[in-house]
């Protein structure tokens, strides 16, 4: 008998309700930040408990006020964004493009994630063993209208891709069927980068805002992370991995 997702005592699903492994932590990440803002006097005990998920309004903003008050980070100095900006200048390039095909695996309620990810990484091995068959195999597995037009989605800029989606095309240099998987809200994609079409590097005064702020995000998500280890190793975790979360709350 399958043992029951729960935190201390709170069940992360319904009744007959199946979630994959990352939704699962995720809501299990959201309610131990739940009962912390609880602890800390930020939510009312009897704050009612998610439904499929869904927090209330007042414990969303609650949470909000939480890690305002417990993830304080130090600001970016001028030298640490000069550093990180030599590093990544390319990130920051205006009027980057690059041509694309992709098969998409779409996620989508019920689906076995785990077996969606086994036919994602065979297709990742078959096109890049055989990049002339990419366009057949979209047209008969992508779960994206591309499919029919061989996967294709044209010249793209930073501004048309889901960010997540984004971060794994530009900036970078490959040219051709990229290594792994990429994942994205819609599901995991094999990519083909079939051009790249550099853009233009601003100064580094040009862009300082955005350095300090992408700084500030990276600390972030690395305070939010030890956090909800310190959490989930207070608390009472039962039929959910959370070793394996790396931040499901940050995207």
């Amino acid at each position: 008998m399958n043992t029951v997702a729960r935190i201390n005592g709170v069940a992360l699903a319904q009744p007959g309700e199946t979630l994959a492994e990352d939704a699962l932590r995720q809501r299990a990440c959201a309610e131990l930040l739940r009962q912390a803002a609880i602890r800390n006097g930020l939510l009312d005990a009897d704050d009612p408990v998610p439904q499929a998920g869904a927090c209330s309004a007042a414990a969303s903003d609650a949470i909000e006020a939480l890690l305002d008050q417990e993830l304080q980070g130090p600001e970016p100095g001028e030298d640490d964004c000069r550093r990180y900006h030599a590093a990544h200048a390319a990130r920051y390039a205006i009027g980057e493009r690059v041509q694309v095909r992709h098969v998409l695996f779409a996620v989508t309620p019920g689906v076995d994630v785990t077996l969606l990810r086994s036919r994602a990484e065979a297709c990742l091995l078959d096109v890049r063993c055989q990049t002339e068959r990419f366009g057949a195999v979209a047209k008969t597995t992508s779960n994206c209208p591309s499919g029919e037009d061989g996967g294709a989605l044209g010249w793209l800029t930073s501004a048309d891709c889901a960010p997540e989606f984004g971060r794994e095309l530009f900036g970078h240099s490959d040219v051709g069927v990229l290594p792994r998987l990429v994942h994205s809200r819609f599901g995991l994609h094999v990519v083909e980068v079939l051009a790249r079409e550099p853009g233009r590097s601003p100064p580094f005064e040009a862009v300082r805002s955005a350095v300090a702020q992408a700084l500030r995000q990276q600390s972030f998500t690395t305070a939010l992370r030890q956090y909800l280890q310190l959490l989930a190793g207070q608390a009472e975790v039962e039929g959910v991995d959370l070793d394996a979360a790396a931040t499901p709350l940050v995207q």
